[in-house]
């Protein structure tokens, strides 16, 4: 310690003793604040209209619904991604709080891209999709380190896709990992296709809350559905513009939903408490635009 003046070295001491007691003043501060955050939200049960994108939801008691400003807050301020003007709302479930490790929520948008045809969907080999979908994501990582993000690997399905051509309903889910996440992220998918486009709706959790939300998402599956006139069953070739893709595009990710901040760049979104998935773009591709915050880290 030669040197070191007294004055110092009773600084030093003092930072040492002081700076557990900042930390854990610090963390207070910020559950202080989700809190306040979450307590300012004005939830909607039962019947909810989604007007832009002619369709409805019919909650039950498990779920509430969050209109697009509160949806925003939860996205962008409390969970810290960058701004989206694309989202409709939120579906988010009763059982677990928002500003809780364990919350998880629901995120809906819409693509007004044509009517999806799903001729494609008995014959889609999904393991095949699956590996281009691996080595797609694998060869954008290094565009992604170049513009700063974390490399990204797709482990898997963690749901193989399913297509009820009945209800015209499909989802799928995804078990991702990036460098430096301290767990994998479980991404999961509903499309729900109507007479020009489709309603998207992705809940993004961690690994281990998988059984909850594989549990919730199938719970919410039969709750939405297109406005009469403009389902599925109403489309007219004759009239209505039919989309460049089909289902197997629509699970690659290979179309042009909302392009947002970093539509050029396949980067996955490293949000300060969640990572969310949204909107997707580049046909020839059949890699998922992922956006984020330039961090290696995802709490």
């Amino acid at each position: 310690m030669r040197g070191m003046t007294m004055r110092g070295l009773c600084a030093a001491l003092a930072i040492a003793l002081l700076a557990p007691g900042m930390a854990w003043a610090q963390d207070n501060n910020e559950d202080a604040k989700a809190a306040q955050l979450v307590s300012s939200l004005h939830f909607r049960q039962g019947d909810v209209a989604l007007a832009q994108a002619d369709a409805h939801l019919n909650l039950g008691s498990q779920f509430r619904f969050l209109d697009t400003p509160d949806a925003r807050k939860v996205l962008e301020d409390l969970w810290g991604n960058p701004p989206d003007d694309s989202v409709l709302g939120m579906v988010v479930p009763t059982s677990v709080p928002l500003d809780d490790e364990h919350s998880w929520a629901v995120v809906l948008t819409e693509a007004d891209d044509g009517h999806v045809s799903d001729e494609d969907a008995a014959e889609t080999d999904y393991p095949k999709l699956l590996k281009q979908m691996q080595e797609e994501t694998e060869d954008s990582n290094a565009e992604r380190k170049k513009a700063g993000y974390s490399a990204l690997h797709l482990v898997g399905w963690a749901e193989p896709p399913h297509y009820d051509s009945a209800s015209k309903k499909l989802y799928w889910a995804r078990e991702l990992s990036a460098e430096g996440a301290p767990q994998h992220t479980l991404n999961y998918d509903i499309r729900v296709l109507g007479r020009s486009g489709y309603l998207s709706m992705n809940a993004v959790a961690g690994m281990n809350d998988v059984a909850a939300v594989k549990a919730g998402m199938q719970e919410l599956l039969p709750m939405v559905d297109f406005e009469a006139g403009k389902r599925y069953a109403d489309y007219d070739p004759k009239t209505d513009k039919l989309a460049a893709y089909g289902i197997a595009a629509l699970i690659g990710g290979g179309i042009a939903a909302k392009a947002g901040l970093f539509a050029k760049l396949g980067v996955l979104l490293l949000a300060a408490k969640k990572f969310i998935v949204l909107g997707l773009a580049a046909l020839a591709g059949l890699w998922r635009k992922f956006f984020g915050k330039k961090t290696g880290t995802v709490n």
